[in-house]
């Protein structure tokens, strides 16, 4: 059985009249890479300075192996805590800034050197110790913020959003140094984040967040091809959606009329009465682009193409239904077969039952 690092149960926390926590609850296995989701103001930092003891509980309880953290001041608990800024020592060189915090534990100069060349190790920094901060990249200076807390030996790493001030070519890379430093040193990692992209692409589970709550914890894979929540749906990925009404309903699967006048059948989250409202979603890369007229079983109708948005190998039609203006993504392949398509040309769309879901709206 995994040992839980972190647990944290029904944690409430309000200022004043406004809940910026609401009954949270999760748990979290040795050794993962957890991340918590949401858009700005939804209460993730907040909840991570109360596991930090930052801030005060209202309600609830916070333990960290087994330990209950109540009444146990922030530098007694076994976290530590990297913010945005790293804050790093600038007057301090590599060795120096990683040693900070063994030297005010009292630790002998020989085990400091140790330790501190141990860590450095593997973060792939060897032989850095007496480079300055100044002459790091923001990927070193990273690493030597993260190599900072590892050395101290905390049950849980907590990162609040510790890539949002690098530039987006240096934040791709260091979401996949992050990922393979932490399977490499085995700490648990607790990663806070309104980047969908670094919560997939590092993760092992992600709560999705939002007004205070967990819409969901799940994988990523799940939380990205089934979400449990209208919001999850919208949040997590892009999505193309439809509002309409439940016109038939056969177990799992519905037929549906759009707002616009479109007849789909598509999944459901749960079986719905006739008559029912309800929101549809579908990804952009789930519709298929002048599908094959053998094809059976697909919702299919004709768009007109407004624009090509070229991403590389996020490139997408920005396209709107024929006789409607609600505007859809649709993904392109990578095979250059569709690169005749041309701003105002008509084509048919189509995409198969079990790639929609709906909610209830």
């Amino acid at each position: 059985m995994m040992q839980i690092d972190l647990s944290v149960q029904h944690v409430l926390k309000r200022f004043g009249d406004f809940t910026a926590v609401n009954d949270i609850s999760f748990d979290v296995e040795s050794g993962r890479f957890f991340s918590i989701l949401g858009p700005s103001g939804c209460g993730k930092t907040t909840l991570l300075r109360m596991i930090a003891g930052l801030a005060e509980l209202d309600s609830g309880r916070i333990e960290i192996r087994g330990k209950d953290m109540a009444g146990i001041s922030p530098n007694r608990r076994p976290v530590n805590l990297i913010f945005q800024n790293l804050a790093l020592f600038p007057m301090m060189d590599v060795g120096a800034n990683i040693a900070f915090g063994l030297q005010r534990r009292g630790e002998s100069k020989s085990g400091i050197r140790e330790k501190v060349s141990a860590i450095l190790d593997r973060v792939d920094l060897a032989g850095f110790e007496s480079k300055r901060i100044d002459q790091l990249s923001g990927g070193q200076k990273q690493r030597v913020a993260i190599a900072r807390c590892l050395v101290l030996e905390p049950a849980v790493l907590l990162l609040d959003e510790p890539l949002g001030a690098l530039d987006l070519k240096l934040r791709e890379q260091m979401k996949v140094e992050l990922k393979k430093l932490q399977a490499k040193v085995g700490t648990t990692f607790v990663y806070i984040t309104h980047d969908q992209s670094e919560a997939l692409v590092m993760s092992d589970y992600v709560a999705v967040m939002n007004h205070g709550e967990f819409e969901q914890i799940d994988t990523p894979q799940n939380l990205y091809s089934r979400p449990q929540t209208p919001f999850v749906a919208q949040f997590v990925g892009d999505n193309n959606a439809w509002s309409g009404t439940i016109r038939n309903c056969e177990g799992t699967v519905g037929e549906i009329e759009t707002d616009d006048g479109f007849h789909f059948r598509s999944e459901l989250h749960q079986p719905l009465p006739v008559g029912a409202a309800v929101d549809l979603f579908l990804r952009p890369e789930s519709m298929l682009i002048q599908p094959d007229p053998s094809l059976p079983d697909l919702n299919r109708f004709e768009v007109v193409v407004r624009s090509t948005l070229f991403d590389g190998a996020n490139s997408r039609l920005l396209v709107h239904p024929v006789n409607a203006e609600t505007e859809l993504l649709v993904a392109l392949p990578q095979t250059h077969q569709y690169d005749y398509i041309q701003k105002d040309d008509t084509i048919e769309i189509g995409w198969a039952t079990p790639s929609g879901i709906c909610f209830p709206k």
